[in-house]
């Protein structure tokens, strides 16, 4: 097992103090920011299907009084979740077939996903995985003993991907320990974790952190998820040049979202900024098709044009895939 380097003792609690002060409570949060009575009771309703989760660093970034303010849009229960609506379903990526063993995922060649924890920084409205059955998935590297085994069993595996829920909700001991794991593999070659913690709670990047990525056999890649310039503000952007110094390659993906980042503007802003803290836009995904977020979802053609008017203003590595995950494809689908 890695042994991390020492760090000060108040650095791990501070992320660790941050998720356990979250608000979970729709009227804390609507009376927080300030909102109409009206969007307090339906926050209140749509809660009761999936819970509130909002970490007050990103809280603090949202506008008072502005119930479109695209930052509060992702967290805030809305009365839409409760419409019913076609070709909406629980598990709309089909993760439940691609499963081959408990908490293991193999849908796509050379690579495979461990669901690592149900537990996330923040409950985003739009979560393809918000109906996900976690309680059935490993808690410990014991329990992910099987998981390994079949990953050592198949050669064609290069890559394990680390999801959720978010594996840096974990702490760092837990991480090193599967990460050793993983790469007395002999054919694992990469190591790739996908998280929002260094967007919703910077504090999470730590000198632990950094010290077992680093000291992993298994090349590290950090993609991270922000869907709005606004998201990336001065801690979030320190957090992220941490995980720059470290030589971690960093990436980032964004959902395209109606009334959050269905705009060129904001997609240009992302994009330039994300390129500026040296984060490469990787993928525009569209929206997943999870029961509860049809009032999220951009029609296709708008998302091709938003593209086309990123390629004729940014340079090309600045522009995301734009891509949509279909069942049973054996790759991300691109849309253009």
């Amino acid at each position: 097992m890695i042994v991390p380097s020492r760090t000060p003792e108040s650095e791990p609690r501070r992320w660790q103090q941050a998720l356990k002060n979250a608000i979970r409570d729709p009227r804390e949060l609507c009376r927080l920011l300030e909102l109409p009575p009206e969007i307090e009771a339906a926050a209140m309703r749509a809660a009761n299907d999936f819970p509130l989760f909002a970490p007050r660093p990103y809280v603090d970034l949202i506008e008072r009084g502005n119930p479109a303010d695209p930052l509060l849009r992702q967290i805030l229960p809305l009365a839409d979740e409760e419409q019913p609506a076609d070709g909406f379903s629980d598990d709309p990526v089909a993760d439940l077939a691609a499963a081959r063993s408990p908490g293991l995922l193999h849908k796509y060649e050379g690579r495979v996903l461990l669901i690592t924890t149900g537990a996330c920084a923040v409950h985003c409205r739009y979560c393809f995985r918000r109906h996900f059955p976690y309680s059935e998935t490993p808690r410990s590297v014991e329990q992910w003993a099987p998981a390994i085994d079949e990953i050592a069993g198949d050669s064609s595996i290069h890559e394990v991907i680390l999801s959720g829920g978010d594996p840096l909700t974990l702490v760092d001991p837990l991480l090193a320990e599967l990460a050793e794991c993983l790469a007395q593999v002999p054919h694992l070659q990469r190591l790739r974790i996908h998280t929002r913690l260094p967007v919703m709670i910077p504090d999470r990047v730590t000198h632990e952190l950094l010290a077992w990525l680093r000291g992993t056999r298994l090349t590290p890649i950090v993609v991270i998820h922000a869907n709005h310039p606004a998201e990336l503000q001065a801690s979030a952007a320190a957090a992220l040049g941490r995980l720059a110094d470290a030589g971690i390659p960093l990436l980032n993906q964004t959902v395209l979202l109606r009334g959050v980042n269905d705009d060129v503007e904001t997609l240009i802003a992302l994009s330039e900024r994300l390129v500026r803290l040296r984060v490469m836009p990787y993928y525009l995904h569209q929206l997943d098709r999870v029961r509860g977020a049809a009032h999220f979802e951009t029609p296709i053609a708008r998302g091709l044009e938003l593209i086309a008017a990123l390629r004729a203003r940014l340079p090309g590595y600045a522009v995301p895939h734009y891509v949509v995950e279909q069942p049973g494809a054996p790759s991300k689908t691109g849309l253009t």
